[in-house]
């Protein structure tokens, strides 16, 4: 574990220490296929039981290139006319799928009480950039239009999701900022995610070795996604969108993509975008699907759900 004059939590500091000691080889070594299912151990063994919901269904909607699969989460059987959360799973957007991120959806699902969307959009390096941001907008669109298979009228979407997922929440919402959907993005809500580009940021230094998301991994995913990084919607910093809802966005104090997301923050606040920006310090990248293992996160996403129901209140 690398030695900074960081503060790291003791529950991280346990489970850093546990990786070490199991060795292993990273993503950019045993290859995509190898490193999702990595992903989905790593998720059995270090992530918290999901809570019980009255729904829960696997659904599939139209994708520009065959039908994509979903996952429908909801506290309730039936509710009234309101908004929706569309969650897109980090991973590199390479690795990472509904069930490594199941605990997450449905624990967003209950605490935002609201229906919630999880997308399983399609994975580099079989399907390179655009095919995620266009898989992800066309699920966006498709829960904007109050689909049968939903049983619930949509009145405005809440996009959320994390490190990958945050940078095609932020996308995404940009797309639907310049061309909108049937109903309005109300509030987007990016986790540690990739706005700009990481490789230069002084967090990156600081954390890029011994702080489970490596330096290494970075980049190869970056190589794996094939997108052109001066794309807007690669990079989504570089794209304009007056119009950006409220945000909230969250960073991990140890994490190599803290400064990406505190460059976005600041982003948006100079051109007039209502934020609430929360750095949790002395946790990694990735807590969101650790809570297991790190028990102290649990709080940490608490905190992130309270500031976006924060913000559905402030946009009601």
């Amino acid at each position: 574990m690398a030695d900074t004059e960081h503060p790291v939590r003791e529950d991280v500091r346990a489970f850093l220490a546990m990786l070490e000691a199991m060795g292993g080889k990273g993503v950019e070594e045993v290859g995509a296929v190898e490193g999702r299912q990595q992903m989905r151990v790593m998720a059995q063994m270090a992530e918290a039981p999901a809570p019980d919901l009255a729904v829960k269904k696997d659904l599939t909607c139209p994708g520009p290139a065959g039908d994509i699969p979903l996952r429908f989460y909801d506290a309730k059987d039936t509710r009234e006319a309101g908004p929706a959360v569309v969650f897109f799973h980090g991973g590199g957007f390479v690795i990472g799928d509904l069930d490594v991120y199941d605990s997450l959806c449905a624990h967003i699902a209950a605490a935002l009480d609201l229906p919630l969307v999880s997308v399983d959009y399609r994975l580099a390096p079989e399907h390179p950039f655009p095919a995620a941001p266009d898989d992800c907008e066309a699920a966006a669109r498709w829960v904007a239009t109050s689909p049968e298979a939903l049983s619930r009228e949509v009145t405005g979407l809440v996009l959320t999701g994390d490190s990958a997922g945050g940078n095609l929440t932020i996308v995404t919402t940009n797309q639907l900022c310049a061309d909108p959907a049937a109903v309005p993005v109300i509030v987007q809500a990016p986790i540690y995610p990739v706005a700009d580009d990481v490789s230069q940021h002084e967090s990156t230094s600081l954390f890029g070795e011994g702080f489970l998301l490596t330096k290494a991994a970075m980049a190869w995913f970056t190589e794996q996604y094939a997108g052109d990084g001066a794309d807007p919607r690669v990079t989504p910093m570089l794209g304009t969108c007056t119009d950006t809802p409220p945000t909230v966005v969250c960073t991990a104090g140890l994490d190599p993509l803290r400064d990406s997301g505190r460059n976005y923050a600041a982003h948006l606040i100079q051109q007039g975008t209502e934020v609430a920006y929360l750095e949790f310090p002395g946790i990694i990248h990735g807590f969101t699907t650790l809570r297991k293992a790190l028990p102290s996160g649990q709080a940490d996403v608490d905190a992130f759900l309270a500031a976006v129901k924060l913000m559905l209140g402030r946009a009601a």
